[in-house]
């Protein structure tokens, strides 16, 4: 089984929900005339990202109106999308929709929130503290969110638990230059997806956006990539764009029957290592205090 996929590679008004909704639906109308059966937009697309303070005042609802508007949108092009939720107890979440068949098909609230250097998530967000993989119409998937996929037990977690598409949303900024005048979070990414496909045999689409915000710039450079590690697409850096490839579920299996990483995986000696280790840690902050 094939199926086509795209990225929207947008930039984004940081703050104005409508204007960038305004611009999904743009990018739906464009992917529908190109036959594409889903669609990913970056992390936080419908918001922005450096909000702070903001925050609550661009949180959505999983039942408000801007999401229901989508939710129409995606009866007959699947769409995956990045927000700030709010939900029922006033907290307030990085997250990414699934949405199919009119549907809120999986909610991924963003576990590792970096706060560090230029990044201050957790001040402003609370965590999420679960990875699952969810059934679409098409195979199972997982999203993950920017730093998630900077911890490989997250990746290590969505692929044992059935995933054969892993969707990773991103507003990585520009940081650092390497000896190829290469940006270092462009390197470090683009080696990230590679390995992470071809180790646990996945799709993995990663999906970033372009533009600026409070002086901060995001590179894009969007991609597919094959179970192989090969890159079957790529998108412009620091260009607008909309991203088309296919995915193909017949070279999942080539991988998987060639490469049987999976198969024999030993969750269980994983889970009895990590109770040791976190009771040793135990220990040890118990004989400091």
């Amino acid at each position: 089984m094939n199926f086509k996929i795209a990225i929207a590679q947008i930039d984004v008004v940081m703050g104005d929900v409508s204007k960038n909704l305004s611009k999904y639906r743009d990018y739906i109308k464009r992917a529908r005339g190109k036959k594409v059966s889903l669609l990913v937009f970056p992390e936080l697309s419908l918001t922005g990202y450096f909000l702070k303070d903001m925050v609550p005042n661009c949180a959505l609802r999983i039942d408000s109106p801007v999401i229901e508007a989508l939710k129409k949108e995606s009866k007959n092009i699947s769409l995956v999308i990045g927000f700030i939720e709010e939900s029922e107890d006033f907290k307030y979440y990085n997250s990414s929709a699934y949405l199919e068949d009119g549907k809120v098909i999986h909610v991924h609230r963003k576990v590792y929130l970096p706060t560090y250097g230029m990044f201050e998530e957790a001040r402003y967000f609370a965590s999420g503290d679960s990875v699952r993989s969810f059934m679409t119409r098409f195979c199972k998937m997982a999203m993950l969110i920017c730093e998630d996929v900077w911890h490989p037990s997250s990746v290590y977690i969505a692929a044992l638990d059935g995933a054969s598409v892993l969707i990773i949303l991103s507003s990585s900024p520009s940081r650092g230059i390497t000896a190829g005048k290469k940006l270092s979070s462009t390197t470090t990414w683009e080696t990230l997806n590679k390995v992470y496909a071809q180790l646990y045999t996945l799709h993995v689409i990663f999906a970033n956006r372009i533009g600026f915000e409070d002086g901060v710039n995001f590179w894009g450079g969007s991609e597919i990539v094959m179970p192989s590690g090969r890159v079957a697409v790529k998108g412009a850096y620091f260009k607008e764009g909309l991203i088309t490839g296919e995915v193909s579920l017949d070279a999942l299996k080539r991988e998987r029957i060639f490469s049987p990483l999976l198969r024999d995986e030993k969750a269980e000696v994983t889970i009895k290592e990590l109770e040791r280790i976190v009771s040793q840690l135990k220990t040890i902050k118990n004989e400091r205090t």
